[in-house]
């Protein structure tokens, strides 16, 4: 069965936002903090972009970052009416080790780090962009600042973050393929939300089918009318890859204090650096099982409304890429040449005196 061809909503969807990526890299911009896609995944992206049914929304390639903490939640009355004072209300402060509420990033790169180990400068403090008047402290200056019980300081935290990836898929069957392929390359994490149609919507009404709790089930598949409508959202992560650290504050003056030392920052860098390299290796096999999850779908369903070639690759002369109809024709032409060869050894048979009933038999033989 093929693929179902992608509907018009979610068409109009991925061309306003094909426009916007194939504005020149120059002019690109978007939200996130670095304002462009990562270079790393490009490839990634313009493969997952040329299959009709899939279009990216957002992305990061993995990134290493230290920043400060924003105002917490429920701080002390003065710790809010300081905040107050530099203009950031109660609807603006953020959770327990969020960037929100005043944080800012101090370092973020998508790329390993070049330590002394590798050319690189002996300065980690100033490669991680703390201020060059930060001082080391001990772990006991966490509890005894001199803003007494740390209020109004906030933390500052190295982490490291691997891939993300966000993306529309036109149906549950493109969605489910999407979602496999990151499973399987080790984002275990990945997930799909809107696998309903809205309630009140056309589609909703159409069937009173319940759908899986899992979207890799094959138990259940949505009547072509639902399937049109629903248009899940797959994010591929992985939450065990990435890890976080704290590594000092910022007192009430802007002033970033260390509570570990230089050799830490070093070794937090090394384990970032691994980390990049695993994350590299799980966006490869992703890429993998895409494109044989897509290029299955395709063989099994006669091509399908997913972009791709429908056909079988190595059966071709050569072992070329061979597509349905040439396949089709080839086997059409083969299944001639084997009925004239029996005919021809069936006349063969019976002018040397035979009753070509042994020819018959053979001839109707399975795998023969």
């Amino acid at each position: 069965m093929p693929l179902p061809r992608p509907g018009p909503g979610f068409t109009s969807k991925k061309r306003r936002i094909l426009e916007r990526l194939a504005v020149p890299e120059g002019e690109y911009t978007d939200l996130s903090p670095k304002g462009s896609v990562d270079e790393g995944i490009r490839g990634l992206i313009g493969e997952i972009n040329s299959f009709d049914g899939l279009v990216t929304t957002s992305s990061c390639a993995g990134r290493v970052s230290v920043f400060v903490e924003g105002a917490k939640r429920g701080s002390e009355a003065e710790g809010g009416e300081r905040e107050g004072r530099r203009g950031l209300g109660a609807g603006t402060r953020a959770a327990a080790g969020g960037k929100g509420g005043g944080g800012r990033w101090l370092f973020v790169s998508h790329d390993p780090l070049s330590g002394p180990g590798d050319g690189g400068g002996g300065d980690v403090v100033g490669l991680l962009g703390l201020a060059a008047r930060g001082r080391v402290e001990t772990e006991a200056s966490l509890a005894d600042d001199e803003a007494g019980s740390g209020k109004g300081r906030r933390l500052i935290h190295f982490k490291f973050e691997p891939l993300i990836l966000h993306v529309l898929a036109s149906s549950l069957r493109h969605a489910q393929i999407v979602l496999k392929g990151g499973l399987q390359a080790g984002f275990r994490e990945s997930g799909a939300h809107g696998l309903v149609p809205a309630a009140g919507s056309a589609a909703a009404a159409a069937t009173k089918a319940t759908p899986p709790s899992h979207p890799c089930s094959r138990s259940w598949a949505a009547p072509p009318e639902q399937d049109q409508a629903i248009t899940p959202m797959v994010a591929i992560r992985s939450m065990g890859l990435g890890f976080e650290s704290l590594i000092g504050y910022q007192s009430t003056d802007g002033e970033n204090h260390l509570v570990v030392s230089p050799e830490y920052l070093w070794s937090l860098v090394g384990i970032a650096n691994e980390r990049f390299k695993e994350n590299t290796k799980r966006i490869a096999r992703f890429r993998e099982a895409l494109e044989g999850g897509m290029e299955k779908e395709a063989n099994d369903g006669g091509g399908g409304g997913n972009g791709g070639k429908g056909g079988k690759r190595g059966d071709g002369e050569n072992g070329e890429w061979e597509d349905t109809g040439k396949r089709r024709e080839r086997k059409r032409v083969e299944g001639l040449r084997k009925a004239e060869e029996a005919r021809r050894r069936k006349v063969v048979h019976r002018e040397a005196g035979g009753t070509g009933e042994e020819e018959d038999l053979m001839t109707t033989m399975p795998g023969t």
